[in-house]
């Protein structure tokens, strides 16, 4: 088995470096995604995660009136893809499970498929809802939150499977994060309502978490006192994304309901085109990374998106 993310935390010197990749598109080569990875290799990353995406849909109205279902997008293959990127570049991997489009047993299956491959390190997720819902719907007998899902993979390193027929069990070793959100979920109806889901899910069994990104480094300050506050003791670790053009100063608020300080978007509005946000979204995660750095975070992780040319420039400053 490779080695667990709370392992490589307890024995680190410094704050590692780690960030997470998605799954490329259907139809798509893997190529692509090697290209984004193999630059951010020369920084010793302790693991990558790998995340999971439900697949998008659409209604179309046939000849006859009623309403026909139809895949759009989709990425396949995050169980795959991790044991290709661990056979590749012989590093541990993290992949993502959600909630979302998977029923108890094929969320079973995948952890299974995982502990073939070796693979002991998992980030459970309840996952956004599906395009076109107004808000999350588990699939019949499946999880509604990720706390349930928490509680099934600590019961299959237990032994215990959702089929209690099963003869001669075999107990899984999984290491579990899981998601916090230092500005609170956007569905939650405020912060200190989604620490109490938040330590359910510590208290279901979780390893360690990994923050939302965010851009004031006093909100994530403020969200581990507050964690601590309440009981939560395990590893906190702070999710990075740097802002790489002009959309994303509108998309990231209103997809993720997360502020961007001021300060920052009054220096992005000076800016002549997204190549000077770029820069200016490079230099901003360099300054929090070394301000996180100073107030003793176990780890950096980065959210690449598929690029990695600012994370590239990031880690040269900081790794």
């Amino acid at each position: 088995m490779t080695k667990k993310v709370t392992e490589f935390l307890s024995q680190a010197k410094k704050p590692l470096f780690t960030f997470e990749v998605l799954p490329p598109l259907k139809g798509t080569s893997i190529e692509n995604l090697y290209e984004a990875i193999e630059p951010l290799m020369e920084f010793n990353p302790s693991y990558i995660n790998v995340t999971f995406h439900q697949q998008e849909e659409q209604y179309n109205k046939r000849p006859d009136g009623f309403l026909e279902k139809t895949i759009v997008r989709k990425r396949p293959g995050t169980v795959a893809i991790s044991a290709a990127i661990k056979n590749k570049f012989n590093i541990p991997i993290v992949p993502h499970l959600i909630c979302g489009g998977a029923t108890k047993e094929d969320i079973e299956n995948a952890l299974l498929e995982l502990h073939f491959l070796e693979i002991n390190n998992v980030l459970a997720l309840r996952g956004d809802a599906a395009k076109g819902q107004r808000g999350f719907k588990a699939e019949e007998n499946g999880h509604s939150n990720a706390s349930d899902m928490v509680s099934q993979i600590k019961n299959l390193n237990k032994g215990i499977y959702t089929d209690e027929k099963i003869q001669n069990k075999t107990k899984t070793d999984f290491c579990i994060g899981v998601a916090g959100y230092p500005e609170k979920h956007m569905e939650c109806a405020n912060l200190q309502t989604d620490l109490i889901y938040l330590k359910k899910k510590v208290d279901a069994g979780a390893d360690y978490i990994v923050t939302q990104m965010f851009f004031d480094n006093q909100k994530y300050f403020d969200f581990v006192n507050k964690c601590r506050e309440i009981g939560i003791n395990v590893p906190i670790i702070p999710g990075i994304k740097p802002i790489a053009n002009f959309a994303d100063v509108k998309l990231i608020p209103h997809i993720f309901s997360i502020d961007i300080p001021y300060e920052f978007t009054r220096e992005i509005d000076k800016c002549k085109n997204n190549d000077e946000v770029f820069q200016l979204g490079v230099e901003w995660a360099i300054q929090q990374s070394k301000e996180l750095i100073k107030f003793g975070v176990p780890s950096l992780h980065y959210f690449t998106i598929g690029k990695s040319k600012n994370i590239k420039l990031i880690a040269k400053e900081i790794f």
